[in-house]
């Protein structure tokens, strides 16, 4: 979806002639009220759910949560996803031209908050014609979204389902994205971050930086009894299938190599498969910009610091669900939440789960977790069966 409109930053900048790209699951029911706008954390984007024709590979980031008969029903439901401003997977971010001068963007793309994705958002789902959501939801960084919604535009929502997130972000996790995007700028690839051809593609791709940026990120996503369980100290060439001849000749197994520089353990092996293939699809300048995003968001702030009387705009019904393992947005950090929403007298439902994957959790499949969403979603359902308003 195209606006010519400029959109007001919060930076005091503005971007003009922009696109959105989004993708709608389900149907819009007579009176638009089914709704449910589903926010995406870093690395995603609006393919929630489903595959692609032809593509084996191409499951939606949520297929898990989204879809007929899962717990966000698609056949009772109309489910939007939207990819923020700024991403790298068609709406117009840093690859793209801008109008006002011809260019490439690269580095000059202006600075993005989570309340400018929120307003952006918006503006599109003015064009489709809803005015009401039944529910916004997200995990993470999309939870955040989801909130800022609660605050931004209270009268356009009945229900928030915000999972695995937080009010803001704690000085480690903005160490984290710091040392990730060090990673990125010092890469002599990144050139400033004008990497780009004419046609914005990139002619230098800082795959180095974006491999280690990765990396670091993966860490804070996964809790150390996975890691632990998944891959212990097992070394690399343990398996038959991962040895190398070049560098395992007349190595017994189970032996380590005394090397410095070669992976030796599973988990480096992981964690670097993992760096290389995000560092294939991913835009280096999106990911400054979205950590700076995630850094950003504070409703407290001004307010002093006081999270009850930032939430006092919120009008909606409230889901909030963490995991007992999640150390980078952790259960403290939901609890903050509720307790603040209840300050205010907000109708709040809190599901705490004894889950051991850490971050990640909010994307796996745990009985607890889905049935807890699933009722949720029922209960809204329900209430748009009882308002004659079911799909």
């Amino acid at each position: 979806m195209h606006f010519a409109d400029p959109l007001p930053l919060r930076s005091g900048a503005s971007i003009r002639a922009y696109d959105l790209v989004y993708e709608t699951y389900g149907e819009l029911n007579a009176d638009k009220s089914n709704a449910v706008l589903v926010l995406h954390a870093l690395n995603a984007s609006h393919h929630v759910a489903g595959k692609y024709a032809g593509q084996e590979r191409s499951e939606g980031w949520w297929d898990n949560m989204i879809g007929p008969g899962k717990p966000l029903d698609t056949r009772r439901f109309f489910v939007i996803g939207i990819n923020n401003l700024g991403s790298c997977f068609g709406s117009t971010g840093p690859m793209h031209r801008n109008p006002d001068t011809g260019a490439v963007y690269g580095a000059s793309f202006p600075v993005v908050t989570v309340e400018d994705w929120v307003d952006a958002q918006a503006r599109l789902l003015d064009r489709l014609g809803i005015h009401t959501l039944a529910a916004v939801m997200g995990g993470s960084l999309g939870g955040m979204q989801a909130l800022s919604w609660t605050l931004q535009y209270p009268q356009r929502m009945r229900h928030a389902v915000v999972i695995a997130s937080a009010p803001n972000l704690t000085a480690e996790n903005i160490a984290f994205n710091e040392v990730a995007r060090r990673a990125i700028v010092t890469d002599p690839d990144f050139q400033g971050g004008n990497f780009y051809g004419a046609e914005g593609q990139p002619q230098t791709k800082p795959k180095r930086g974006l491999r280690i940026a990765r990396m670091i990120g993966h860490i804070t996503y996964l809790s150390d009894d996975v890691m632990n369980e998944k891959f212990g100290r097992e070394l690399r060439g343990a398996l038959l299938r991962e040895a190398d001849p070049a560098q395992d000749a007349g190595r017994a197994p189970g032996t380590y190599r005394y090397t410095t520089q070669d992976v030796e353990f599973q988990i480096e092996s992981y964690l670097r498969h993992q760096g290389d293939k995000f560092a294939e699809y991913f835009d280096a300048n999106t990911y400054l910009l979205i950590t700076r995003a995630l850094d950003y968001f504070d409703p407290a702030r001004e307010y002093g610091g006081n999270l009850s009387q930032a939430l006092a705009r919120a009008r909606a019904r409230f889901l909030l669900v963490s995991f007992t393992t999640d150390w980078r947005f952790s259960p403290k950090r939901s609890r903050e939440l509720v307790k603040a929403l209840l300050d205010n007298r907000r109708e709040v439902s809190y599901a705490e789960i004894d889950a051991p994957h850490g971050h990640d959790a909010f994307l796996l499949d745990d009985k607890r977790y889905t049935a807890v969403v699933r009722a949720y979603f029922d209960q809204i359902a329900a209430g748009l069966a009882s308002a004659g308003a079911a799909p």
